[in-house]
């Protein structure tokens, strides 16, 4: 239990709010009415799935890749002017964590670069042992690919680690992983399925060092 592996729009920083806004703002852009609920539906999904849901949604002809880059360019634009927002309680629980000798890691759909620029900004980089992306690996979340791809590059075994999410698709891809997940809800809260899952469910990051201590793992 000495290795904790984040996620980070959403749990470390207060962007998740964000990507709701922006994706219905992209897809209204190319002529798609894309409902609140539809948005939140695709927190932390990747490739291949996001795509596959949104032409579900939409139609074949929905160009993901194109509506993704004005919701990012329409992000982008918007954090540099407003600032990128740590979530309560951050740099408190990962300078404790640290302090108590944990291995620290980020598993994220946003790429590395960005990544890194926004924990910079945010005044959390130097927590961080390693970043790992989803855009470096065959499946984005829910999919475990991006987990177990961090436990390799930090020499852990899954069931050793903890991932700390905010997101069902987040929870799913660590779960999937055979990591421990501890949930803080960002935009929603889990279901009775969704808890299942949990290793724990916190209300925010104060609360995550002592949330990891050990106990009986979810049965599978």
């Amino acid at each position: 239990m000495r290795t904790v592996i984040f996620d980070l729009d959403g749990t470390l920083i207060d962007t998740e709010k964000y990507f709701k806004v922006f994706w219905r703002k992209a897809a209204a852009a190319f002529g798609y009415s894309m409902s609140e609920e539809q948005a939140l539906q695709l927190r932390s999904l990747g490739r291949p799935y996001a795509p596959a849901l949104l032409q579900e949604w939409f139609g074949e002809e929905f160009d993901y890749l194109a509506v993704r880059e004005v919701r990012r360019n329409m992000m982008k634009e918007f954090l540099a002017e407003k600032g990128v927002e740590l979530k309560p309680g951050a740099k408190e629980a990962l300078s404790r964590l640290k302090q108590e000798g944990c291995k620290l890691a980020l598993a994220t759909a946003t790429p590395v670069e960005r990544a890194s620029r926004q924990l910079k900004e945010a005044g959390i980089y130097e927590y961080f042992d390693e970043i790992v992306s989803a855009a470096g690996v065959e499946r984005g979340k829910p999919a475990p690919d991006v987990y177990l791809a961090a436990c390799r590059l930090l020499g852990e075994l899954p069931e050793d680690c903890v991932a700390v999410e905010d997101s069902p698709n987040g929870v799913k891809s660590a779960y999937n992983a055979g990591l421990r997940v501890v949930m803080i809800p960002d935009q929603t809260e889990p279901d009775r399925e969704l808890r299942q899952l949990l290793y724990a469910c916190i209300p925010s990051l104060r609360e995550l060092p002592e949330a990891i201590k050990e106990r009986p793992l979810p049965e599978k």
